[in-house]
C-alpha cells in the first residue's frame, strides 16, 4: 500500500486523483488532503478516504473544517504553515496540485523528503525550475509530470539515451478560438473562453488554453524536464486531443502516446508508475475517431507562444515574470476588467517593464513573482480606465 498526500485536493486535478485512489482502496492510504477554502468538499473527501489529516489554507475556515470533521479522528489544521507541514509527512506519493505560487513551498517541502512528487501545477517548473530540479537531485526525489502532454513525453522518452532524441512535439488542441479571426477574437466573452472544445478544466487553465499560454508554459516545463535543446521542442495543433505528445528519434521513428482527453489517464500513469493501474476510461475507438489532423499554430493570433519561447531563451527571472503576469491578466479578464486580446499584451508589457536578476533561491522567486504581479496589476488598471 502506498501512502498519498494531495496538495490541492478539491480542484479538478485533486478530484481526479481522489477518484482514482478511491477505486483502489487497498492500494492507497491517504495521509493528508489540503484545500484553499472549500471546507465541505475537503471534509467529505477526508471522511471518504479516511485521511489522517485535512488542512485548509485559509485559516479563517479552520473552525468550519473542525465542525465538519467532528466525531472523526481526522486531524484538522489551517494556514500556510499547516499546508507545508502536510507536505513534510513523508508520503510515498505527493500530488502537487495547488494553483499558483502558493504551491511552491509545499512542493519543495515534499521534494525534500526524497519520495515521489507528481507535478500538476506549472509554477514549480516554470517559475522555479532550476531550484526545484536542484532540490530533487539533492534529495533523490522522483518527479513525475501529470500534465497530459508531459506525461505523454515521459512515457515515450528514452531517458537512458537522450542524445538519440531528435525532437519533442507538444500537441495543442488550439482551444475554442483556433478558427477565429483576430478581429473576432477582440469580442471574446468569458463564457466563450472557458468553453474548451475537448477538455473539462477549471476557468484559469481554460483561459490559458484559449490564449495558448498553457502551451507556452508547457514548452518551458518540457525544457526543464527533458534533456534536449530548446529548439528541439516544437508545438503543433492537433484538434482531436487524442495524441497527447510525441518524441521523434534520430532514426526517423516517432513514438506517440494516445488516450482520451481525461486527466485521470496521466494521473493514473503517475500514481502507478512504474506499473499500470486500471482506470474507468473506455478504450479508444480509433475507427469512430476516423482522422487525426495537425497544423502549425498561428503566431499572430496567439502571441503567448512567442512570449513563452522568448522567456525560455532568456532564462533567469523571465519565466517567473511571464507566469505571474499571465495570472494577473487572466484574473482581470475573468473579472471583466480587460479584453481577451489584452491578456497577452499585459504579459508582454510586464516583461518589458520588469527585468530583475536571476533568482537564486525560493525567496527570490517569490519576490520576483510578487513584483511582477504588481507591475501587471498597474497595467490592468490602465486597460480598465
Amino acid at each position: 500500500m502506498k501512502t498519498v498526500t494531495i496538495l490541492g485536493a478539491t480542484g479538478s486535478v485533486g478530484s481526479s486523483t481522489l477518484d482514482l485512489i478511491e477505486r483502489e482502496p487497498d492500494a492507497f492510504q491517504v495521509l493528508a488532503l489540503t484545500a484553499h477554502r472549500d471546507v465541505n468538499k475537503l471534509a467529505e473527501a477526508a471522511i471518504r478516504t479516511r485521511a489522517k489529516r485535512a488542512v485548509v489554507a485559509d485559516e479563517a475556515c479552520l473552525g468550519a473544517l473542525r465542525a465538519a470533521l467532528a466525531g472523526t479522528d481526522i486531524v484538522a489544521a489551517g494556514g500556510a504553515q499547516a499546508v507545508r507541514d502536510s507536505a513534510d509527512l513523508g508520503a510515498d506519493i505527493t500530488m502537487g496540485a495547488i494553483v499558483g505560487c502558493a504551491g511552491l513551498e509545499p512542493v519543495l517541502a515534499a521534494i525534500n523528503q526524497g519520495r515521489t512528487v507528481i507535478i500538476a501545477n506549472k509554477e514549480p517548473l516554470v517559475s522555479a525550475g532550476e531550484i526545484v530540479l536542484a532540490a530533487a537531485e539533492k534529495s533523490g526525489a522522483t518527479l513525475l509530470p501529470a500534465d497530459s502532454e508531459h506525461n505523454a513525453i515521459f512515457q515515450c522518452f528514452d531517458v537512458a539515451r537522450p542524445s538519440r532524441v531528435r525532437r519533442i512535439i507538444l500537441t495543442a488542441s488550439g482551444g475554442p478560438f483556433r478558427d477565429w479571426s483576430l478581429d473576432r477574437m477582440r469580442e471574446v466573452t468569458v463564457a466563450q473562453a472557458v468553453a474548451h472544445p475537448n477538455w473539462s478544466m477549471g476557468a484559469k487553465i481554460s483561459i490559458d488554453s484559449a490564449t495558448m499560454m498553457n502551451k507556452g508554459l508547457e514548452l518551458i516545463e518540457a525544457a526543464r524536464l527533458f534533456p534536449v535543446p530548446y529548439d528541439a521542442i516544437e508545438i503543433i495543433l492537433h484538434r482531436q486531443s487524442v495524441i497527447h505528445s510525441m518524441v521523434e528519434y534520430v532514426d526517423g521513428s516517432t513514438l506517440a502516446q494516445l488516450g482520451p482527453p481525461d486527466m485521470r489517464v496521466p494521473i493514473a500513469s503517475c500514481l502507478a508508475w512504474p506499473d499500470r493501474m486500471t482506470t474507468p476510461m473506455a478504450p479508444l475507438d480509433l475507427v469512430k475517431i476516423g482522422r487525426l489532423d495537425f497544423e502549425a499554430p498561428d503566431a499572430a493570433r496567439f502571441p503567448a507562444l512567442r512570449l513563452a519561447r522568448e522567456a525560455l531563451d532568456a532564462g533567469g527571472a523571465r519565466p517567473a515574470i511571464l507566469n505571474a503576469a499571465n495570472e494577473i491578466a487572466v484574473a482581470a479578464f475573468l473579472d471583466g476588467q480587460v479584453g481577451f486580446l489584452e491578456i497577452a499584451a499585459i504579459v508582454e508589457d510586464t516583461l518589458g517593464r520588469y527585468d530583475p536578476p536571476a533568482p537564486g533561491a525560493l525567496a527570490d522567486v517569490l519576490a520576483v513573482d510578487g513584483e511582477a504581479r504588481r507591475v501587471a496589476a498597474e497595467r490592468v488598471k490602465d486597460c480598465a480606465q
